[in-house]
């Protein structure tokens, strides 16, 4: 069998880690967000990439979901001694090593893809990992800064150092309409039996991969079932709520399904809590409810099992 899925960062890597365990034997191809990639330090940095293979690959610190485990930060209280910023982007000693690494590839004419493969070849995932594209996508917010007005900023000023505090007047994935799929996405999401679409962030993670021109038509030609990321009107975890507001989509499991739409989503899940999104059904989908929070192992490779056997069922 043969699964893709396209992830952001932690309930994404999340759930991928219950979906490797849910379909031991099948074949899983993750498109990674590359829209949360900044430059810092002269360094490329790729956290969405990071987490999905750190997490599969046993090196994730579990208690906040993304980061090295057992970490330290000598370089960042040296850099800050220097007054070298910026403070508010937390690069451990160990994560560091990850990005000079990606950064020495990058520069010697590697592409991302390729860095990717390369860097997954220490971390072995059990999924094949591929960057949305190679080429430069980032996203930008734009807000009304009490203190500078109106300007863009970089999502991850916007989501780390803001906490998403100061309303967005709009977000734009500056660079991807421009951009090409990496090599293999195509391919894989045409051979797939299934696209899987974890409860990651509907504007600024799924949104952006299906915002590369080809990715979104070749998904919308497969059977598509998608994970609710919010349950009872709030996100599992993180502000996927502010982004849903700059966007003018409500924070409810119908509305992000509604966002997505019947051309892309053949079924979506939901909580327990939304039950009655799936008693009063969306047209064209299949919606079913069951309980979605990933507290442990057990229950995360219920929720991928669940996922998946939806779309095999919605396939036949």
């Amino acid at each position: 069998m043969r699964i893709v899925a396209l992830a952001g960062g932690i309930g994404g890597a999340r759930f991928l880690r219950g979906l490797r365990a849910a379909a031991p034997e099948a074949e899983i191809t993750v498109i990674g967000n590359t829209g949360d990639d900044i430059s810092l330090f002269g360094l490329r940095v790729c956290p969405d990439l990071d987490t999905v293979m750190y997490t599969l690959g046993g090196g994730i610190n579990e208690e906040q979901g993304w980061g090295r485990a057992d970490e330290s930060f000598t370089v960042k209280e040296e850099l800050l001694a220097y007054g070298v910023g910026p403070s508010w982007f937390g690069l451990g000693d160990r994560d560091f090593a990850t990005h000079i690494v990606r950064t020495q590839m990058l520069a010697a004419g590697y592409p991302l893809s390729a860095v990717t493969e390369a860097l997954c070849d220490r971390w072995r995932p059990g999924v094949r990992l591929i960057p949305m594209t190679d080429d430069q996508v980032e996203t930008h917010v734009v807000i009304d800064d009490p203190e500078r007005g109106r300007r863009a900023v970089h999502f991850q000023e916007w989501w780390v150092r803001m906490r998403a505090s100061v309303p967005a007047e709009s977000i734009a994935a500056v660079g991807a309409e421009d951009a090409k799929p990496a090599p293999g996405v195509l391919d894989a999401v045409g051979e797939a039996d299934a696209v899987l679409f974890p409860p990651s962030n509907p504007v600024v993670s799924i949104g952006t991969i299906l915002s590369v021109p080809g990715i979104r038509e070749a998904v919308a030609a497969k059977t598509v079932v998608g994970v609710s990321p919010i349950i009872g009107g709030a996100p599992v975890r993180g502000m996927a709520d502010a982004c849903l507001t700059a966007i003018g989509v409500e924070t409810t499991a119908r509305a992000v399904a509604e966002h997505y739409g019947p051309d892309l989503l053949d079924g979506w899940l939901v909580d327990e809590a939304d039950a009655a999104t799936a008693e009063e059904g969306i047209e064209g989908m299949a919606v079913r409810s069951r309980p979605l929070l990933m507290s442990d192992p057990e229950s995360t490779a219920a929720i991928a099992r669940a996922a998946l056997g939806l779309a095999l069922e919605l396939k036949r």
